[in-house]
């Protein structure tokens, strides 16, 4: 039977476009030192590290290599090591790990680590291109954004979704960021000013779509005896799994409806006994790199029916003071490291259900769901935290 396993401390660095003021291992040891210290551990209780990475973003080769000089610099170090690569899922994949490798019962604490330095790689696209199908996606450029694009074109012909909605979501998330240290994009901005800013690919225009940030996150994972001494209020994974799609986009038939993450949500929601997602959650960290996939996201996860995803963010249920906040962080909208992303949402989660959210906490956080997807949409990651143990 797998152990209980709890969350027990996060460190997070400051996002930008290009952090010149710290190499790699400095970036990453700002994190890991930050989990080390909120947990009050030392180096030498660390088991196990998970790393997450995608080599093309940090325009190097092994980036992993960065992280154990980092680590060795924390003192953690002589470690098994595990390296995670699922594309943009990749940091809800290293989540995963660090989750599994405690709750099998081979290890105690472990750390698990994600970062990404996008300011180093300058032809990180060119890379990418290289991945996709040669037939039907390299020769046209289908990628992140186009193909979010389409499911904005899809999901307002079929559901009636509009910029005015798609605009609602980036001043929520951009108002949200503004209270988040460690956030990449903080400025002010209004529905008008966001349907004012250039068309990207339509219906997307820059608001609605996320930057690429340098940044990492460290997240200390315990089995449930540690995790009882360590913290006061450890945050308990309730449920958690992953799941893939057709790896090529141009083999899908859907674009507005992603049934791989209902089928997901689903299985995590049964783990962790919730029944009702809009309700018995009391914080969403989503990834939202569009913010059409938010609206997408809260129908995919049954906070709505099907094509009533907009309806939540005009009437107000997904902000801070709705029934369920979405991303109190800002999201991946205004933050997005992308190796690091996914493992931002559980950290951010946990966060929230620890009560060390400082300015974006949002009041008495018992359940939080983090999300993460990669591959063009292909690979979706979900976890459940929770203020008591499954």
């Amino acid at each position: 039977m797998a152990k209980r396993v709890a969350i027990v401390g996060v460190g997070l660095t400051r996002a930008t476009s290009h952090r010149v003021d710290v190499s790699y291992p400095e970036l990453v040891y700002e994190a890991v030192s930050g989990a080390l210290e909120q947990a009050g551990l030392q180096a030498g209780d660390i088991e196990a590290v998970a790393y997450g990475s995608m080599d093309p973003f940090d325009g190097v080769f092994a980036p992993e290599r960065w992280n154990v000089e980092a680590c060795a610099g924390a003192g953690v170090a002589n470690l098994p090591l595990m390296k995670i690569t699922t594309g943009g899922t990749t940091g809800g994949s290293t989540a995963l790990a660090g989750y599994y490798h405690v709750a099998s019962g081979m290890f105690d604490v472990v750390l698990a680590v994600a970062s990404q330095r996008v300011g180093e790689s300058l032809e990180a696209q060119l890379v990418l291109n290289t991945a996709v199908d040669p037939i039907y996606e390299r020769w046209q450029g289908a990628g992140a954004i186009t193909i979010a694009a389409l499911q904005g074109v899809k999901h307002f012909w079929r559901y009636g979704t509009t910029e005015e909605d798609l605009a609602l979501i980036a001043v929520k998330n951009y108002e949200n960021a503004r209270r988040n240290p460690y956030a990449h994009l903080m400025r002010m901005l209004t529905v008008e000013d966001a349907l004012n800013t250039r068309v990207v690919s339509w219906p997307l225009r820059l608001s609605d779509c996320c930057p690429s940030s340098d940044g990492a996150v460290a997240v200390i994972f315990a089995a449930e005896k540690r995790a009882r001494a360590i913290a006061d209020q450890p945050a308990w994974i309730t449920g958690a799994g992953q799941i893939t799609d057709n790896y090529w986009a141009g083999d899908r038939t859907w674009y507005e409806d992603w049934d791989s993450l209902s089928m997901l949500a689903r299985r995590v929601y049964r783990q962790a006994k919730i029944e009702n997602p809009l309700v018995e959650l009391d914080v969403a960290e989503l990834y939202n790199a569009f913010s059409i996939q938010e609206i997408i996201e809260y129908e995919a996860l049954g906070f709505c029916e099907k094509g009533k995803g907009a309806e939540l963010i005009r009437n107000g249920v997904t902000t801070m003071q709705g029934d369920l906040p979405v991303c109190p962080s800002g999201g991946v909208l205004c933050t997005n490291p992308i190796g690091a992303t996914g493992l931002i949402r559980v950290a951010e989660a946990a966060l929230q259900v620890m009560g060390k959210a400082e300015d974006r906490q949002v009041p008495d956080v018992r359940k939080a769901l983090a999300h993460a997807w990669g591959a063009v949409i292909g690979f979706h990651t979900l976890m459940v935290l929770s203020s008591e143990a499954p």
